[in-house]
């Protein structure tokens, strides 16, 4: 199953900080209204994209949840010479922000470079150190006069780098979660008989504390919840085996648990049967450290929800050369579709 990489990369390298996804909301919005009976976004900005199931007397509710913010910053000051200062939004391995460029999202886009103290006038103690966030200034080029004409405090800033193709990879920034975005986005193009009604739920604020998910899952009050969010494939080299966690090119993820989740064993035990019957390449995921939208859609309904996840295995995670196989997103796509088709067939008693 090819991949259409063009509507991957238009998602993928759209601006969408947390607190700040518009740009990438408005794209979702005109790419899934066509292919559901109802779109609506909540006071929080998550798009919630609802077919109807075609054999639902119990008017039973399943919510798919994949987030679109990626991480960013935020403006904190500018100062006399027109350099800015920033706050993360998410989390960031301070190492990763050398060397790069940034956007600036003011009255108008700017690119700027992360900039710090050049290493020829470092003193060997400062040459020892970890590098920290704090470290770093946004170089736009221009004069403080310059700079205010287009930007304030508060205004967003994401990284700037485009996707491309790499052997039977994709790589980018913000794979984590622009992929899961599109994978939803194409189960619902071939989606057409799903068991029970299918809220697609694309959430604001994850990498900033599930935000979106929890308020969209306390909205939703589903009884099944999928979450879908990449994870670490630690498959390089000078890893042990007991440390990759996934691997590219093996297959989708089935998480079992992350450090936020303990998914429900009947729904981790669905999805492998239903990759099984669909010849569907799988590996099992257990991430001790980190947690995704799978927690809120979890607990956050009145009941709670049966919930559990599909993990796409990604390298480099949390920087803006994130690597993705093309076959496990195919595989991704179709264990989704497969699931929500056949919820209704397994016997969900305890």
């Amino acid at each position: 199953m090819a991949i259409e990489i063009e509507l991957l990369k238009q998602v993928c390298e759209i601006a969408g900080a947390p607190g700040f996804e518009k740009r990438i909301r408005d794209l979702v919005i005109k790419e899934v209204t066509p292919l559901v009976d109802e779109v609506k976004v909540d006071n929080l900005g998550n798009v919630i994209a609802i077919k109807k199931g075609k054999r639902n007397p119990g008017g039973k509710r399943v919510m798919v949840a994949a987030h679109l913010d990626e991480i960013g910053f935020i403006i904190t000051h500018i100062d006399d010479n027109g350099f800015l200062r920033f706050h993360t939004l998410g989390g960031f391995d301070p190492k990763t922000l050398t060397a790069q460029r940034v956007i600036v999202h003011g009255k108008k886009d700017l690119v700027g470079v992360m900039g710090s103290k050049p290493i020829h006038v470092m003193s060997q103690e400062e040459r020892n150190k970890l590098p920290k966030t704090t470290d770093f200034f946004i170089d736009l080029g221009m004069s403080k006069e310059e700079v205010l004409k287009y930007i304030s405090i508060g205004d967003p800033v994401t990284r700037e780098r485009e996707l491309i193709e790499m052997g039977d990879c994709v790589n980018c920034k913000s794979i984590d979660n622009r992929v899961a975005v599109f994978i939803l986005i194409e189960a619902l193009k071939t989606l057409e008989n799903p068991a029970y009604d299918v809220y697609a739920t694309f959430t604001v604020q994850e990498e900033v504390g599930l935000r979106g998910a929890n308020v969209a899952a306390h909205s939703i009050n589903p009884d099944f919840g999928i979450a879908l969010d990449t994870t670490i494939a630690f498959d390089v080299p000078g890893a042990q085996a007991h440390e990759k966690v996934t691997e590219l090119g093996k297959g989708t993820a089935i998480k079992i648990m992350d450090a936020m989740t303990i998914c429900d064993y009947r729904m981790v035990e669905f999805m492998k049967q239903t990759a099984d019957r669909g010849n569907i390449k799988w590996q099992p995921e257990i991430l001790t450290a980190g947690g995704t939208d799978t927690a809120g859609v979890q607990r956050m309904g009145k009941q709670g929800a049966i919930a559990g996840a599909i993990s796409i295995p990604t390298r480099h995670l949390h920087q803006v050369i994130e690597m993705a196989h093309k076959e496990d997103i195919a595989s991704s796509i179709a264990l989704l579709k497969a699931c929500l088709e056949q919820v209704d067939s397994y016997d969900w008693s305890h």
